[in-house]
């Protein structure tokens, strides 16, 4: 199969784009790739999809819909619900590619897609492990808990009849991810498909949506979750939290790494990762 290869497959009314990576063969083993809230396909998706697909798997980063080269409107819209009919038809697609044995599918999400890839498996038995790096594992019950229900009730009321666009990233001043870090990795992006805007209303789906339940409803489902020891963007106490939650088999990894994206294309914390769910994925798919 060589590099990366365009394709576009349908979720719904939806086109997707994506590439497909791997080796050639048959009934080789396939992975669904998710990445971070505003990301696309050929960022950090795209690296630990190059990266895993030279250790033998066959696999698929896409853009989700309303983000990079994908369909969907409004643009730049987190839609969570939509998310996961996204991942439901990448692995309907994946499973049903001449290289892949449609029973050894799994999903592997990072930062925001660490959540998606874990509802996602949770409520998809066809996918037959799931793996989590630097995942946000969101729930409005851990948002409140954080801002303080005052706090968090003004917070929705704020953002009830949200409109327009903000910046995806700032180093001052009003941005979806403010500070330094965020814009330390998205400022120097290279990526033709990647744009600095967030609709205001995304803010409200990720104070809103529940994607740590997925921890209480994966099992038998085997569990990976790959994690650094500081992380102010997805907390330890997040990825801490779901291990708890989630049943046997599972395993958790601790990285000593200080900086959310040092997950995102920074050494040695790339590789490691990588190597630890190649490991995990030996034994369970």
């Amino acid at each position: 199969m060589g590099g990366a290869r365009r394709v576009e497959f349908g979720a719904g009314e939806v086109t997707l784009v994506g590439d497909l990576r791997g080796p050639e063969g048959a009934g080789l083993p396939g992975l669904v790739l998710t990445g971070p809230f505003t990301g696309t396909r050929d960022q950090v998706t795209g690296l630990y999809a190059e990266r895993l697909a030279a250790a033998g798997y066959v696999t698929l980063a896409f853009d989700h819909r309303n983000w990079g080269e994908s369909g969907g409107l409004p643009r730049g819209h987190e839609d969570p619900e939509g998310k996961l009919a996204d991942l439901r038809a990448a692995t309907t697609w994946l499973r049903e590619h001449p290289s892949v044995d449609p029973d050894r599918v799994g999903v592997v999400g990072i930062c925001l897609g660490g959540g998606y890839a874990l509802k996602a498996a949770a409520f998809d038995p066809r996918l037959r492990v799931f793996a989590g790096i630097a995942g946000a594992y969101n729930s409005p019950y851990s948002m409140q808990a954080g801002m303080g229900p005052e706090d968090y009730r003004a917070t929705l009321a704020g953002l009830a009849d949200a409109e327009g666009v903000m910046p995806a990233v700032a180093r001052e001043g009003e941005a979806a991810m403010p500070g330094d870090e965020p814009y330390s990795y998205y400022g120097s992006t290279t990526s033709p498909h990647w744009r600095d805007e967030v609709t205001r209303a995304s803010i409200r789906e990720l104070l809103t949506v529940d994607l740590m339940i997925g921890a209480d409803f994966l099992s038998p489902t085997p569990a990976l979750i790959v994690h650094g020891i500081v992380d102010r963007f997805c907390s330890p106490e997040g990825a801490e939290e779901a291990y708890k939650r989630l049943s046997e088999p599972k395993k958790i990894v601790w990285l000593d790494a200080t900086r959310h994206v040092d997950l995102y294309d920074a050494e040695p914390y790339v590789t490691q990762a990588v190597e630890a769910t190649v490991e995990f994925l030996r034994e369970h798919l």
